[in-house]
């Protein structure tokens, strides 16, 4: 039990030819919005493997305590892969008396948000950050399994979000595991009687097979970057830059070796394939190894990319928007990426993963 809830393990039996990859195990945390905690696949040469930087259940425990530095859930979105709702990334605003909240204006309303992150640097500006699931336990969870899949739905009955959001909100998240992909839809309904604005993201930590992160590739499909006034409140500036002949310039099929670079950055202005999905690749050539993020929602305009040099995971995030999307002072006007739904309407953000072999 994590959250209040059991955790949810889909499995697949392993398939009789070991000369492809295969998806394996997905576990699934119920009483914490969803998270997908881990992923297992089998990969030619290297066997069974874990595909989401994320520790053993025994320790998930002891971080997921819903107190100290997991207050409001933030523990969540330190492993495995949170899904944010009704906002990724961060939000800025007015700190109030005490310290635990900020003020601000969401669509031209005021509201007040969990001031739950700040920068490392003395006197960080403390502001909202991912959303406001993180720790939230799903109303309904449903298994479904066939011999071709294995899935969980889990609703949530948001509302909104404990008098922290404008209207009201019905969550469904279904998480599906088939030999061949892990497929993650969220859809997200109007139920109140004002627009809802909204934006989905999800936030995976993905693992380097070999370890050695200078030569794994990445494959980013955005052709611009929002600049930010430093790495340690990673805020936009409102200035954003091409990536082309860049350091930053991710956009080649076949990827660019991470080397030494740190990144916290969010790509935008995304390149789409002929039938309008995007693709973000993680590639492994010491380890063979090729993971394809591909989403086809038309809604998903950014990937927020987090991979530290000291570390051997990318948090590689598809999301609807820009950091700070309502702050209108530095966007000047600029699409962030932010959905308002009419009462009434949904929008769905769907991601499907999927494994390759580097030849």
């Amino acid at each position: 039990m994590i959250g209040g809830a059991p955790v949810i393990t889909l499995q697949r039996p392993r398939l009789a030819a070991q000369d492809k990859p295969q998806f394996l195990q997905v576990q699934v945390l119920p009483g914490r919005g969803m998270n997908i905690l881990q992923i297992r696949a089998w990969l030619p040469g290297l066997g069974e493997i874990k595909l989401l930087s994320s520790p053993e259940l025994s320790k998930v425990r002891r971080v997921l305590t819903g107190d100290g530095a997991d207050r409001y859930g933030n523990k969540s979105f330190s492993l495995g892969g949170a899904i944010l709702v009704p906002y990724p990334n961060r939000i800025r605003g007015k700190l109030l008396p005490g310290g635990d909240e900020i003020e601000t204006f969401i669509a031209g309303k005021k509201v007040r948000l969990p001031a739950n992150w700040k920068g490392k640097n003395p006197g960080a500006e403390k502001h909202a950050m991912h959303g406001l699931i993180l720790a939230a336990k799903m109303d309904n969870v449903q298994q479904a399994h066939t011999a071709k899949e294995s899935s969980v739905t889990g609703s949530l009955l948001a509302g909104d979000f404990s008098g922290h959001w404008i209207s009201s909100t019905d969550l469904r998240v279904r998480v599906t595991l088939k030999d061949d992909s892990v497929e993650l839809e969220v859809v997200a309904t109007n139920v109140g009687g004002e627009k809802l604005p909204i934006a989905l993201g999800w936030h995976p930590y993905f693992v380097f097979p070999s370890h050695h992160r200078k030569q794994v590739r990445l494959h980013i499909p955005g052709r611009q970057r929002a600049l930010v006034n430093n790495y340690d409140d990673v805020f936009p500036t409102g200035k954003v830059e091409s990536v082309r002949g860049t350091a930053h310039d991710f956009t080649a099929p076949e990827g660019r070796a991470l080397g030494d670079l740190y990144l916290d950055d969010n790509f935008f202005d995304l390149i789409r394939q002929p039938d309008g999905s995007v693709v973000a690749k993680v590639i492994d050539p010491e380890a063979l190894y090729e993971l394809r993020v591909i989403s086809e929602s038309p809604h998903i305009h950014a990937f927020q990319v987090y991979a530290p040099p000291s570390k051997s995971f990318v948090a590689l995030e598809p999301q609807f928007n820009l950091t700070d999307p309502f702050n209108s002072k530095i966007w000047d006007g600029r699409d962030t990426g932010i959905v308002m739904l009419n009462p009434g309407e949904s929008v769905k953000y769907t991601v499907r993963l999927e494994l390759g072999i580097v030849e």
